[in-house]
């Protein structure tokens, strides 16, 4: 046998696949996930999650499986609409590194970012996880 002619190993980063063309036509960054929330048309399917941005069109995203989570940026998010079959947590922060942590109920509106803060500051979606 030939040393190097086995082939060689996959290793699974968990990058979001596609993400720089996707930062450059939509804006938004889309970093590491588990496969089970991802980029959807909005127009694709009923019961999708929903993200409404200041700086963005509304970003629809289609979560399967039993558990999944994406870390992103999505900047100036002011409401989350949950999926029909999940319940989401949604992970925000904003320029002065101040968290907010916000559960979303299936297929509810749920107000984030400034429509939750009290001083109404502007606030990036870094990171979504959901759960049946």
């Amino acid at each position: 046998m030939v040393a190097g002619s086995q082939p060689g190993f996959v290793v699974e980063n968990f990058d979001y696949p596609g993400s720089e063309k996707i930062k450059q036509e939509k804006g938004i960054t889309l970093k590491r996930g588990d496969g089970h929330i991802t980029l959807a048309d909005c127009s694709s399917a009923a019961g999708l999650m929903e993200v409404w941005s200041r700086k963005n069109e509304k970003i629809c995203f289609r979560t399967t499986g039993t558990s999944g989570y994406l870390t992103l940026e999505i900047p100036s998010v002011f409401a989350v609409k949950g999926s029909a079959d999940h319940s989401t947590d949604v992970s925000l922060t904003n320029p002065d590194a101040t968290p907010q942590e916000v559960k979303v109920a299936k297929g509810n509106w749920t107000p984030v970012g400034e429509s939750a803060d009290p001083k109404a500051r502007d606030f990036t979606l870094v990171e979504i996880r959901t759960s049946k």
